[in-house]
């Protein structure tokens, strides 16, 4: 088998792999069903394509959405590695030429979506071209307790015992529960060796801040990253568009995003997303799983997701290069109230019910927190940082909190008293002593609770109310048109048994916080921009996403080192064989001024490695001798095949050389040769 290190350098020039990955690489190569839990950015995709490279045979990728299945067959071919997919969405045209390849046999990678299984050609198509192995991408989708359940992806357990070849199955977000449903039902039986490769993403930036003029406050949020590419996630599709062209009003490149728009101008504007540098896309929840952008650098939230897995997925997509990003969720009393009444009157069954509740208050918990953010979500997934992570907005600026108990109890007091008939807004005035006429009416300023919260501002009893709901004492009554009931988990604290403690409120202003960037120094920006610049250009001409000719942080990285030679830009991270040949020289030019003299293909596949030096000695020396050390005798002259072989593989004696070279001009060069290659470096 190959190496898969020496490919990973080769071809998608990484000079090692990423924490975890080794050991996944392993296991999927020797043949071994995988479950693979690894945090977004981390490297899924490359632990089942080094595989694919390194095994006979084609390894069939099953994955959910067609733009991802596109990105990353761009990427790969960019990559010199022949890959293909069968969608919907593929031309005749494309169609015919993936099944010529593989039928040439040539194509090493074949992504289809699930519902493909449900036709009777595949299997034996599959049979056919010799699948050794199954990759399943985003593998929560498998699972009726995720959050994005595909019935398609059931059918996947059957595939793998009609071919019995093993699977390798990949998500970034599975909590215990849906980890065993997927165990359960893709591998039917087995026990595949499972990875759980931490849940953190340290480049990260988490903050949460309670709604105050939401739009003023997203809009904050972005005018701090003005020209950076983000993504503003809202519960409605008017709210995207709102949203969006309040953004063009700001002066930002943005556009809305949701599954009401026709299916074209979806497209279009995924097209423009992978393509533009700083374009912002205000959407549901629609937008974003099929987007391989490594680039984007903040993620808003202008409602509550549904859940934390649904937040840790959203926000996951910042930061995949592994840049810091930055992001933004926005909650109030309103986004709890729907959230607990979308579950309340679903048609799911109770213990679905109850475990959706769960779900919501961990998010709510992580909103509520009066401490480290990232504490409080990776426990969530089972982890357990040592320290806070200084890279949260509670760790920036904890903020203010009290003993809560006595406003708590008085609070339930005033619902108890009002018979669970009422809203937020009712029951502040009752505890402010407010005598509105609704008051009146009711009567409630006879209440004994009427005025014995007049310590608190009503902004402060707001923010009691909705931490309240957060940690799940009361709940809004859909029946009821809102009023709060209280919950069997505040009982404890009515009764005098337990305590509580709350925030004032949560932490002003997150949303001004400066992007701690990762750009390069002021000296090297203007030729980070040149170097955007002409990737813009090459990208358009291809057609294909300014990510897959280079990610930002290879650009970054030029800018920083600013290679000279084609060697030294061989070992940027990021530019392996294929795309050295494709891009090096333009790039190297726009560092350097000047294009690079053209090399030998055979001189160019040893760019950035050991053997480079070496060969250019070789080949001096080469040049020397060619009509002998005096210059008189007929001329003799080697291949660069042959110069390329002897450096790559030094001999030890002449004899090693002879039967590379033979008699006659290892007699000319051999000495030379040898002594070059003995020297000390």
């Amino acid at each position: 088998m190959a190496d898969p290190a020496a490919i990973l350098r080769s071809v998608f020039g990484f000079a090692s792999f990423r924490p975890g990955q080794a050991e996944i690489v392993a296991a999927v190569q020797n043949g071994r069903d995988v479950l693979a839990i690894m945090p977004t950015g981390g490297g899924k995709s490359l632990c089942f394509q080094l595989p694919a490279l390194c095994r006979e045979g084609v390894t069939v990728v099953i994955s959910p959405l067609i733009a991802l299945m596109r990105d990353q067959v761009r990427a790969l071919r960019e990559a010199g590695v022949d890959a293909g997919a069968l969608t919907s969405g593929n031309t005749e045209e494309e169609t015919e030429a993936v099944f010529e390849a593989l039928d040439a046999g040539r194509l090493k990678l074949l992504y289809m979506a699930p519902e493909r299984l449900g036709n009777g050609a595949t299997v034996p198509m599959l049979r056919r071209i010799g699948c050794t192995l199954i990759a399943v991408d985003e593998a929560h989708c498998v699972s009726q307790w995720g959050h994005d359940f595909r019935p398609d992806y059931l059918k996947i357990g059957a595939l793998r015992q009609a071919l019995n070849v093993p699977l390798a199955a990949f998500t970034a977000t599975a909590d215990e529960e849906t980890r065993a449903e997927i165990v359960a039902r893709l591998f039917t039986g087995a026990t595949p060796q499972t990875f759980l490769r931490g849940f953190d993403r340290p480049n990260i930036h988490l903050a949460f801040g309670v709604k105050d003029s939401p739009r003023s406050q997203i809009l904050r949020f972005a005018a701090t990253r003005k020209g950076q590419s983000g993504i503003v996630y809202c519960a409605t599709r008017s709210k995207t568009e709102s949203l969006a062209a309040a953004l063009q009003q700001a002066g930002h490149s943005a556009l809305s995003y949701h599954a009401g728009m026709e299916a074209e101008a979806r497209r279009q504007a995924e097209i423009r997303f992978q393509q533009e540098d700083g374009l912002i896309v205000a959407a549901t929840v629609a937008f974003g799983m099929g987007i391989d952008k490594p680039d984007i650098r903040w993620v808003a939230h202008a409602d509550l997701p549904k859940s934390i897995e649904s937040y840790y997925q959203e926000i996951g997509r910042a930061g995949r290069d592994g840049a810091p990003a930055e992001t933004l969720t926005l909650f109030g009393p309103e986004d709890i109230r729907l959230r607990r009444s979308q579950i309340d009157e679903g048609l799911a069954p109770t213990d679905r019910k109850t475990a959706d509740h769960a779900r919501l208050n961990a998010l709510l918990g992580l909103a509520e927190a009066l401490g480290c953010r990232r504490q409080v979500l990776l426990s969530y997934f089972g982890e357990s940082p040592p320290a806070p992570c200084g890279n949260c907005d509670q760790c920036d600026s904890p903020g203010e909190t009290f003993d809560a108990t006595e406003a708590v109890r008085k609070a339930l007091s005033a619902i108890l008293r009002t018979d669970e008939t009422f809203g937020t807004g009712h029951l502040i005035d009752i505890l402010t002593g407010q005598t509105t006429d609704k008051i009146r009416q009711w009567g409630h300023d006879r209440l004994p609770t009427f005025g014995v919260g007049r310590d608190l501002s009503k902004n402060i009893w707001q923010a009691v109310f909705r931490q309240m709901m957060g940690r799940d004492l009361v709940r809004p009554d859909a029946a009821r048109h809102g009023a709060l009931r209280m919950t069997d988990t505040a009982r404890p604290i009515l009764r005098g048994e337990a305590g509580i403690t709350l925030r004032r409120d949560t932490l002003p202003g997150p949303q001004s916080r400066p992007l701690a960037k990762a750009i390069v120094q002021a000296e090297d920006e203007p030729l980070l921009a040149a170097l955007k610049a002409r990737r813009r250009a090459l990208a358009e001409a291809a057609r294909v996403p300014a990510y897959v000719i280079f990610a930002d942080r290879t650009l970054i990285e030029m800018a920083e080192r600013r290679p000279q030679t084609m060697d030294a830009m061989a070992r940027i991270t990021g530019v392996g064989a294929k795309k050295l040949e494709s891009y090096g020289a333009q790039f190297l030019a726009v560092i350097t001024g000047v294009l690079p003299p053209p090399q030998h293909p055979q001189r160019r596949k040893l760019a950035g490695r050991e053997a480079a030096p070496l060969f250019d000695q070789l080949q001096q020396a080469h040049t020397d001798l060619i009509r002998g050390a005096d210059g008189r005798e007929k001329p003799l002259s080697l291949t660069t095949a042959q110069l390329a072989r002897l450096a790559e593989r030094p001999p030890t004696d002449l004899a090693e050389i002879e039967r590379v070279l033979g008699a006659p001009k290892t007699e000319r060069f051999g000495p030379t040769f040898l002594a070059i290659i003995n020297a000390p470096t």
